[in-house]
């Protein structure tokens, strides 16, 4: 009975180890509500918030959720924050609703999300959660008709090479991997109680034309375009000045390489000469000669990250151009009808 036991506690830590990836994020419609609710109402200051809900197979289930306090920089007001967050889970636990942590969420302004800040909290989070998500919602974007909520997670290559702390090229040929490997975006499903889809459903026949989809409509958006542009501009600007890191770092190598050369030439000359005068040859390679120190390769991390930010931009450029197209070529066919 012992070893029957025992092996079923070992066919249970085999089956936890294997887990099936993440495929899905399931949220409930009224967490999309309260996030949506808290984001807007402090626009444009980015706040955040904690995800409650349970983790099942290859779905992470979202069922509720709770927003953070605007930190400042104060320990004290930190502390605050950490107690806050504590007593809200204990309370939560008292009334019997869902109070694991499976991530947080946070609002971005046009989509300038992929920063450093944002993988170290990852890493954080996930030194105590196997698997969480971010879920970034960006109410910029959110006013050009189209729901920006993304539920994001990162890679567990990427992972391995940033507890390693080693964004070399070397290193990331390796694994083969690019600045499109960092985040993984995980496909969002909401659901809601049979209860409140009975609700909205007797709601929609009675539901009149409101303000916010006459939004929609609109065909001016010059003041998102020239934000995007703008920021787009503030990435090329910083690329710009990663890539001369780079540059100036590979001058340096081959100086170093030239000189390294030059020094083994003497060096191999004057052994020649030592052997003709019958003498012990000198170590072709000395550690503690400047020219054999190893120059250290820049991160290409930020790099990364940049590159990232930049193609964001373009993809938010690229679609609200699009549906301005089609919102012109619309009122260009009314206008015709007239």
């Amino acid at each position: 009975m012992a070893n029957t036991t025992a092996r079923s506690f070992l066919q249970v830590a085999a089956t936890e180890e294997a887990a099936p990836p993440l495929r899905v994020v399931q949220i409930e419609g009224l967490v999309i509500l309260k996030i949506i609710k808290h984001c807007q109402e402090f626009s444009p200051a980015l706040v955040t918030g904690q995800l409650l809900g349970l983790d099942v197979g290859s779905v992470l289930e979202v069922t509720n959720c709770f927003p953070f306090p605007i930190r400042e920089e104060d320990e004290e007001v930190e502390a605050e924050g950490a107690n806050y967050q504590l007593e809200m889970m204990r309370c939560l636990r008292e009334v019997n609703v869902d109070n694991n942590t499976v991530g947080w969420y946070q609002s971005t302004l046009f989509g300038s999300f992929q920063t450093v800040e944002l993988i170290e909290t990852f890493m954080n989070y996930q030194e105590n959660i196997r698997r969480c998500v971010c879920i970034v919602y960006d109410p910029s974007r959110s006013n050009q008709g189209v729901l920006a909520l993304k539920a994001l997670k990162l890679s567990d290559s990427f992972m391995d090479l940033y507890k390693n702390n080693n964004f070399t090229g070397e290193k990331l040929r390796e694994k083969n991997l690019s600045w499109v490997d960092i985040f993984e975006e995980i496909p969002i499903k909401v659901s809601n109680s049979a209860l409140i889809s009975a609700f909205m459903t007797e709601l929609e026949t009675d539901t009149p034309v409101r303000q916010c989809d006459y939004e929609r409509l609109q065909l001016s958006t010059n003041p998102f375009l020239e934000r995007n542009v703008e920021f787009l501009i503030e990435c090329m600007d910083d690329l710009s000045m990663e890539q001369q890191k780079f540059q100036f770092y590979y001058r340096n190598l081959s100086r170093q390489q030239a000189q390294q050369q030059a020094w083994l030439q003497k060096r191999r000359t004057e052994n020649m000469a030592r052997k003709a005068a019958g003498e012990e040859p000198l170590p072709e390679e000395d550690p503690s000669n400047p020219v054999f120190k190893p120059i250290p390769e820049p991160s290409r991390l930020d790099s990364f990250l940049i590159t990232n930010q930049i193609s964001n931009y373009c993809n938010q450029i690229n679609g609200v151009a699009g549906q301005s197209f089609s919102r012109l070529y619309l009122m260009k066919a009314l206008h015709d009808e007239k």
